[in-house]
């Protein structure tokens, strides 16, 4: 806990990118996607993956994927210490393989500061690679008086009425992140978008939401 303090002192809450302040995102032509898949019944054994896909036309340029050993043990609230290592491996490759590919904002498969003590896995990775990252989780985690109680499933339905989002605000009065019912998933099912690094979470949510073609966000459904 004292390592993952320390980094998140690094973390930017803020845009950081003249393509960022874009309303169309004009200047972002790559967007990457990172997630740690894992063998059914064996939590060791997992399949890391990287992702660059074209903006906006959402076309894959390059991807990366590797078999992994996990060693370390799972802890609740540590899961970086689990995954990054092998996803910042993954980022270093493609600088060293293909430079010109290198994305501008990665979308995680996890939170950012919707997380126990505000660093997820989005803030870890972002941090280690000086990159604009983005949290996707597609469950919410009950930190900071959030819960998934019937107030929350009730706002969600709300929202599929109106295709829109709604801010998670813990009992601390921070807003940890936003949940999102976008028109184009026709899903009953949310996706919960936090801050990771270098981006603040309007044009996380704003930039997650133009990766969508179905309920998950291109770059980590691919």
């Amino acid at each position: 806990s004292r390592e993952q303090a320390q980094l998140k002192t690094s973390v930017v809450e803020e845009d950081t990118e003249e393509w960022q302040k874009d309303s169309s995102f004009a200047g972002l032509e790559r967007v990457g996607g990172v997630d740690l898949s894992y063998i059914k019944g064996d939590d060791t054994s997992a399949c890391a993956s990287l992702v660059v896909l074209s903006y906006p036309a959402l076309e894959v340029l390059y991807e990366d994927c590797r078999m992994v050993a996990v060693s370390a043990p799972y802890m609740a609230g540590f899961l970086a210490f689990r995954e990054v290592p092998f996803l910042v491996e993954a980022v270093q490759r493609l600088q060293q393989e293909e430079p010109k590919l290198k994305p501008q904002v990665l979308l995680v498969d996890g939170n950012g500061l919707l997380h126990p003590r505000g660093f997820g896995v989005a803030c870890h990775l972002g941090v280690l690679t000086d990159l604009p990252c983005i949290g996707v989780a597609k469950n919410l985690l009950q930190v900071d008086g959030l819960v998934r109680n019937e107030l929350h499933r009730e706002q969600i339905r709300s929202l599929q009425r109106e295709g829109d989002t709604f801010p998670l605000t813990g009992t601390s009065g921070r807003v940890l992140g936003m949940v999102s019912c976008g028109d184009y998933n026709n899903s009953s099912k949310p996706l919960y978008i936090s801050v990771g690094h270098r981006v603040c979470l309007e044009t996380a949510v704003r930039l997650v939401k133009s990766c969508c073609r179905y309920r998950i966000p291109e770059p980590i459904r691919q």
